[in-house]
């Protein structure tokens, strides 16, 4: 039987194949999507830029979305001078970032050394600091030098662990394992690992707590409680947004959720839930 996650983001990538940006002498790739506001949205390990494609299609009538693959080289320190490049060469001079994951890690960084190009920031699904994830497989393994396979392989079971306790789930599972199984090249792959094993600490937030979010969710296999905990009392933000349900991947799993919620974020026009105000809005 057909994936129709598959079949949908494939159907998005076909009218929506990736642009190329050497940047630094890293290439990555790029979507660039719709006009108005701009929305710059940087995946986590396990995604090319084309991973928010639910969210690009219901929403660039009304805003511009730039979406990123990363390159095959380079950290989360060379990354974000590279993307705020892009924002350079693509004429964007201030743009809310909203980065999931590894991703969410990259934005803060982007925030804390250029806040003056940050309209808001939205850390999704992400951590404060990479202390001590060396230490922790994956990471522990020599990262440039391991067997792919072996890499691969750990991704298959963390995910297969999820499938069985999410059976509703598999489809996205399936579309996960395609991205590590190689839709996600091996070169890109390591890079992203070693990004987060070899990541530095954090500068200090140059954007005000009005113009920072947190999403997060409360069944991440990947992001434990105290660490999200950690990354709401390190930002501050105007609004926490918690999904009651959505793993790791909610732009995947709980896709107009999502986009209502960037709807609300970006000030437009809702056409979905109302989370409704305050400092925590869950759903």
């Amino acid at each position: 039987m057909s994936n129709p996650l598959i079949r949908s983001r494939d159907a998005f990538a076909a009218r929506h194949p990736e642009r190329r940006a050497v940047l630094h002498g890293r290439d990555w790739g790029y979507l660039d999507v719709g006009k108005g506001p701009v929305l710059f949205l940087i995946p986590g390990t396990l995604g090319r830029g084309d991973v928010f494609w639910n969210q690009i299609e219901a929403l660039s009538d009304r805003l511009r979305i730039v979406a990123v693959s990363y390159p095959d080289s380079g950290g989360v320190i060379d990354w974000a001078q590279d993307l705020l490049a892009l924002f350079g060469r693509l004429g964007i001079g201030r743009a809310t970032v909203l980065g999931s994951s590894l991703g969410g890690y990259l934005a803060q960084q982007i925030a804390g050394i250029a806040p003056e190009r940050v309209e808001a920031l939205v850390a999704a699904n992400t951590l404060h600091s990479a202390e001590g994830i060396k230490d922790r497989p994956p990471y522990s393994l020599d990262l440039m030098a391991a067997p792919i396979e072996d890499l691969r392989a750990g991704f298959g079971a963390g995910m297969e662990i999820w499938r069985k306790a999410h059976p509703d789930q598999s489809d996205l599972v399936d579309l996960l394992l395609q991205e590590a199984g190689g839709r996600i090249l091996e070169p890109e792959l390591r890079a992203r690992l070693d990004a987060l094993k070899t990541a530095q600490d954090l500068p200090p937030m140059g954007l005000p707590g009005d113009r920072i979010f947190t999403v997060e969710a409360d069944d991440d296999p990947l992001i434990p409680p105290q660490m999200r905990a950690a990354v709401r009392a390190r930002l501050r933000p105007a609004a926490a947004y918690r999904y009651l349900q959505g793993g790791h991947f909610p732009y995947i799993a709980r896709p107009a959720l999502y986009t209502a919620m960037l709807e609300q974020i970006m000030g437009l026009d809702g056409t979905g839930h109302d989370w409704g105000t305050g400092p925590e809005r869950s759903a």
